[in-house]
């Protein structure tokens, strides 16, 4: 499996620079399907979360990315409601290696959106009548390993 890349292992010559330029919301949605009817039946809610984000690269060293989380609250066979938010982001990045911009824009920027794409959530589920969901932290670091390991093996497939 790959390493993260070592942010502290910078080229002396070569200046990383970081930066934030806004944070919003680009997108949200809630949809409760079976509402009022859901709310009278017995309670045992299923979760299914899907994470993705794109990014864009708006001009020279200014990215947009934009994290999507879609939550789906099943209560047995319907769906309770289904939450969605593109919480996004336009960060400078300067002198970074080809790798460690790769790392910064698919897990450490998408790690700073996350906790207000958990707010949106979490009020969006309230305002629809349901207790708020409160998404647990995720390793954004795993996350982008499982990606370069999934990409890895696709250019080196093995022959059973």
């Amino acid at each position: 499996m790959e390493e993260m890349p070592n942010l502290g292992d910078a080229d002396i010559t070569t200046k990383e620079d970081f930066g934030i330029q806004n944070v919003y919301l680009k997108d949200t949605s809630f949809e409760t399907p079976h509402s009022p009817a859901i709310f009278r039946e017995q309670w045992k809610p299923e979760l299914d979360l899907e994470i993705t984000n794109d990014i864009k690269n708006l001009e020279e060293n200014i990215y947009e990315v934009v994290l999507h989380i879609t939550a789906t609250v099943k209560a047995g066979e319907k769906t309770a409601f289904l939450a969605e938010v593109q919480q996004a982001g336009v960060f400078t990045l300067k002198g970074f290696t080809p790798d460690n911009l790769n790392y910064m824009l698919n897990s450490y920027c998408p790690s700073l959106l996350f906790p207000f794409a958990r707010e949106t959530i979490s009020s969006l589920v309230s305002r629809g009548g349901f207790q708020p969901l409160w998404l647990a932290p995720i390793n954004f670091d795993a996350l982008y390993a499982e990606q370069l390991e999934k990409e890895k093996e696709a250019q080196n497939p093995t022959v059973h």
